[in-house]
C-alpha cells in the first residue's frame, strides 16, 4: 500500500515537472538530462507554482491541505509559489450517505431515524476531513451535522510519513533545505490535522469562541449540542446567512459593506488581544453574514492561542508600528529576545522603516501584505530573527483578513481602523482599568491568604531547622520600624480590596 502510494506521488511529481525543485543539486544534476530526454512529452510551460498546485490537487485532499498550510509560510517558500498555493481549495467529492449513516449509528448506537426527526442524506458541504449535512433534532431544532470522513486517519498517517520522507530529501538535496526547515513545516501540518480529526475538540473550540462573543453585536457563533457530539460527529446550530464572498448580494440586502469590513478588523483584534484565542481559518468559505449585518463563523477545527506575554509584545509592536515609531519596534524585538542581543537597534530600525514606510497612508487595495510579509521575513533572515512558532497561525489569519478586507472594501484604511482599538486595549492593560482588573483576579487569593498570615508566620518562627530564614524573620520582627511598614503594607492591601469591591457596585 505504501509502495503504491509512493509510486503515485512519483508519477504525479514527474508529470508536473516537480523534479526541477531538487535536480539543481550537484549530487543529482546528472539526472536532469536523462529525465528531460525520457519525459519529452511533458508540458512544462506553466509557471512552477501553478504546476506544484496542480500536482497537489491531483494527489488528493491531504496534499491540498498541506499546500494550504504551506502557502502561509512565506518565510520559508518563494513568494510566487506561496501566491499560487493560496489558490488551493478543498474540492473533495462527498462520501456516500451509507457511510454517513454507519458513522452516525456507531456514534449513537441507535438508528439515525431514532436520533433525528429528519436527516438530509445529501451533503451541503464536503472537505478533505469531514462533510456537513442538515438535520432536525427531536423538538424541531434545525442543526448542521458534521461527520468525519471514514478511514481518513490511516490515510493521513500514511501521507504524513511520505511527507516526512520528502522533507528529509529536501534537507539533503536542496541548498536552502535546512534553512527552510521542511520537517518543522510537516510537523506543524500534522499537529493541525490531528486536531481536526477529533470533532469533540472542534466542538469545544466553537463553544469557547461562542462564550467569548456572547451577545456580541459583531459576531455570531453557532450553539453546540453536546448530547449529540462525539469524536466523529459534531452537531451545532444551523446558521442562515449570505456567504461573505457575495458582496453584491450583501449590498442588495442593505448591508453596510464598508462597516462590515471595519467590523472584521475589530473582531480579529478582539480575538487576538482580548481573548488570546482566535479563529485561524477565516477564509470566505467559513464566513456567512446574518440579515442584521453580523458575521457568522463556521468551521472551528483550526484555532490559534497566544499567552499574555505574546499578546503584550504583539500589541506593543502593532501600536508602535501604527505610530510609525520604528525605534520602539526594534527595541521591542530586542527586549523580547526575538533578535540576538548584539543587534544594533539603529540598524534594525532603519531596515524596518524601509519596509513599512511605503505602505502608510494607502488604502488596502494598494497594499499587498504578502509582499510586505516577504520583505519583513527577508529582514528577519538578515538579522537572524527567530521565527516564533506560536505566531505562524496568526500570520495565516492576517493573510486571510487581507483578502477578506480587500474583497469587502478596497478603500478600507486598516491603520485608522485598528489603531484606536489597540490604544484602548493597551490602556486597559497598563492603565488604572488594568490595575483594577488585576486586583480583582488576585483578590480571592489574597482573601484566602491574609487570615493565614499569623499562623504561617508562627510556623516559620518555630522552625529552627531553617536558621537563615529564622534569623531573617527574627530580625524583621525585632525591628519595630520594619514591622510598622509590614502592617502598613497589609493595610494598603486591604484598602485596595475594599476599593475594588466598591468599584464593582458602580460598574
Amino acid at each position: 500500500m505504501h509502495l503504491l502510494r509512493l509510486l503515485k506521488i512519483v508519477r504525479v511529481s514527474l508529470r508536473y515537472g516537480l523534479d526541477e525543485f531538487f535536480l539543481g543539486h550537484e549530487r543529482v544534476r546528472g539526472l536532469r538530462l536523462l529525465l528531460s530526454t525520457a519525459l519529452f512529452w511533458r508540458e512544462l510551460s506553466r509557471p512552477r507554482g501553478e504546476r506544484l498546485r496542480l500536482a497537489l490537487e491531483a494527489l488528493g485532499p491531504i496534499f491540498v491541505k498541506f499546500g494550504q498550510v504551506l502557502s502561509t509560510r512565506r518565510d520559508l517558500i518563494p513568494l510566487d509559489i506561496a501566491d499560487e498555493l493560496a489558490k488551493l481549495q478543498d474540492r473533495v467529492p462527498p462520501f456516500p450517505a451509507e457511510q454517513v449513516y454507519r458513522t452516525l449509528a456507531r456514534t449513537y448506537r441507535l438508528p439515525v431515524a431514532e436520533v433525528f426527526e429528519h436527516f438530509d442524506p445529501i451533503a451541503i458541504a464536503s472537505a478533505s476531513v469531514a462533510q456537513v449535512h442538515f438535520a432536525v433534532l427531536p423538538g424541531g431544532r434545525e442543526v448542521a451535522v458534521k461527520v468525519l470522513r471514514p478511514g481518513i486517519a490511516p490515510v493521513i498517517v500514511e501521507d504524513i510519513a511520505l511527507l516526512n520522507a520528502a522533507a528529509g530529501l529536501i534537507e539533503k538535496l536542496w541548498a536552502d533545505g535546512r534553512r527552510l526547515k521542511p520537517r518543522e513545516v510537516v510537523a506543524e501540518f500534522e499537529r493541525h490535522l490531528k486536531d481536526e480529526l477529533d470533532l469533540l475538540r472542534e466542538a469545544a473550540n466553537a463553544s469557547q469562541l461562542r462564550r467569548n462573543f456572547d451577545n456580541s453585536p459583531l459576531l455570531i457563533v453557532p450553539e453546540i449540542f453536546w448530547d449529540f457530539c462525539g469524536t466523529e460527529v459534531m452537531v451545532m446550530e444551523r446558521m442562515t446567512g449570505t456567504p461573505i464572498s457575495q458582496v453584491e448580494k450583501l449590498r442588495a440586502q442593505g448591508i453596510d459593506v464598508p462597516k462590515l469590513a471595519r467590523a472584521g478588523v475589530e473582531i480579529f483584534f478582539t480575538q487576538v488581544f482580548r481573548d488570546g484565542f482566535f479563529h485561524a481559518d477565516m477564509h470566505p468559505g467559513n464566513i456567512l453574514v446574518a440579515a442584521d449585518g453580523r458575521y457568522i463563523a463556521l468551521d472551528f477545527g483550526i484555532m490559534g492561542t497566544l499567552n499574555e506575554v505574546d499578546k503584550n509584545y504583539l500589541a506593543q509592536n502593532f501600536l508602535a508600528f501604527f505610530r510609525r515609531d520604528y525605534r520602539r519596534v526594534a527595541q521591542i524585538h530586542l527586549e523580547s529576545g526575538w533578535i540576538p542581543s548584539d543587534t544594533r537597534v539603529e540598524e534594525f530600525e532603519t531596515a524596518i522603516r524601509a519596509v513599512c514606510e511605503p505602505i502608510f497612508d494607502k488604502p488596502l487595495k494598494e497594499i499587498s501584505f504578502g509582499k510586505v510579509l516577504l520583505r519583513l521575513f527577508q529582514t528577519s533572515r538578515r538579522f537572524n530573527i527567530e521565527i516564533q512558532p506560536q505566531l505562524v497561525l496568526l500570520q495565516k489569519t492576517l493573510l486571510n483578513i487581507e483578502g477578506l478586507g480587500r474583497d469587502l472594501d478596497p478603500d478600507l484604511d486598516l491603520w485608522s481602523t485598528a489603531k484606536p482599538y489597540l490604544e484602548r486595549w493597551m490602556s486597559e492593560q497598563v492603565g488604572w482599568r488594568g490595575l483594577l482588573r488585576n486586583i480583582g483576579k488576585e483578590a480571592p487569593q489574597w482573601s484566602a491568604l491574609l487570615p493565614q498570615l499569623p499562623r504561617l508566620l508562627h510556623r516559620v518562627l518555630s522552625d529552627r531547622s531553617a536558621p537563615n530564614l529564622y534569623a531573617a524573620v527574627v530580625a524583621l520582627v525585632v525591628s519595630q520600624q520594619r514591622l510598622n511598614r509590614l502592617l502598613a503594607g497589609l493595610l494598603v492591601l486591604l484598602l485596595l480590596v475594599l476599593l475594588l469591591s466598591i468599584a464593582r457596585w458602580f460598574v
